[in-house]
Formats: structure tokens, sequence, C-alpha cells
């Protein structure tokens, strides 16, 4: 995963930091919170390895996000990068606020944790895939072929994205609901926030 954003174009607009560190500490950072999720035995303290590994790879995807002047296909592989790192964020924000909630028990939290684990993991896979399309040396593919794949690896990255705002929302409904019959709404609304998307 050495050269995730190596596109050559792309090279003489990265001024200060190096591109390929930038990416690949975002795929690692990933890959890390796959396994430290999956190696647990005591499922808080664990997620508080997890919180860490996290907050060690966020300067990589801050500084990714903050990059604009980029051809098309650098700015594709980018964006593509940028969601994994996205849904990192959400799993790693959403799950710390679920397990602060009294609406979902031990055995509920180790099934969510094991969904986003799975999902982020899947998200990783598809950028496997992309750096061997993005480096150039690898393969023998033209330009158009080699931009078609990396649209294909943005879509299907899209997709998990979108599910795990989908499963993050299902599951803050769950919690809602619950609440609501306990007549403590207000609590799960100061625990998630009153975003313009509404989780239920």
């Amino acid at each position: 995963m050495a050269i995730v954003l190596a596109v050559t174009p792309a090279r003489a607009q990265w001024v200060v930091t190096d591109p390929t560190n930038l990416a690949q500490g975002i795929v690692n950072t990933a890959q890390e919170i796959v396994q430290t999720s999956s190696i647990a035995s005591n499922m808080i303290n664990n997620f508080k390895e997890v919180q860490k590994v996290y907050n060690q790879g966020k300067e990589y995807y801050d500084a990714l996000k903050a990059v604009n002047d980029l051809v098309k296909d650098a700015r594709r592989v980018q964006q593509t990068v940028l969601m994994v790192g996205d849904i990192s964020e959400m799993y790693v924000t959403n799950f710390n606020k679920m397990m602060n909630d009294p609406n979902f028990n031990e055995q509920e939290l180790s099934a969510i944790g094991f969904g986003y684990s799975r999902l982020l993991n899947e998200s990783s896979d598809l950028l496997n895939e992309l750096h061997q399309i993005v480096n150039a040396s690898t393969l023998s593919l033209n330009d158009k072929e080699r931009m078609d794949i990396i649209d294909r690896v943005y879509k299907e990255v899209k997709e998990h994205h979108n599910l795990v705002r989908y499963y993050t929302n299902k599951n803050i409904s769950v919690s809602f609901l619950r609440a609501k019959k306990q007549n403590d709404t207000e609590r799960v609304l100061k625990l998630y926030g009153t975003s313009e998307e509404k989780y239920w």
C-alpha cells in the first residue's frame, strides 16, 4: 500500500506534504482499528485502544482533507481514501457515545462494534484494490481503464460510507425509541445531538 495517491500528474501540486504518507497513514489507521477491534478480550479497554489508534492517525486524515488542487484522477482517489477515514471517524465517534448509552447492553454493543469493524474492513480491502490500479507500474492498463476502475472502487466505497451512516442512524434510533418508552428522550438527544439528519 505504499503509493495510494502517487498519481504522477498530482505530485507537483503537493508542496509540503508527501501524499503517499498521508494516504498510507489513513489506510494503516483503518487496518489497525479493524485489527484492534478483533483482538479484544475486554470491550471497554479494547475501544480505548481503538480510539488511541484513530487519534494517532487523525493528522493524516486532516492533512489530506485540506488538499484541494488536484487533477481529476488524483481527486477521485483522494475522495475514496477520505471516505474510509470518514468511516473510521463515524465508528469511533458514535460507538464511543453508544458505550455511554444505558439503552444498549454489553451484548448489543459487542454486535454493534463488530458491525462497524466489518464495514471498515471491507472498505479497507477496496483500498488495497485501488492501490494496484493507481500504481501504474504494476498493471498494463491505459488511462481510461485505470479511471474506470478508480471510479468503480470510488462508488463501492461510497456505498460502504452511506451504509455506515445508515447503520449508525438505525442504532441511534433504537436508543431513541427505547428512551421514548421511558420518557427519557432529552438525554438521548443530548448524547447524540440534534443534527438536521434525523436518526429516526
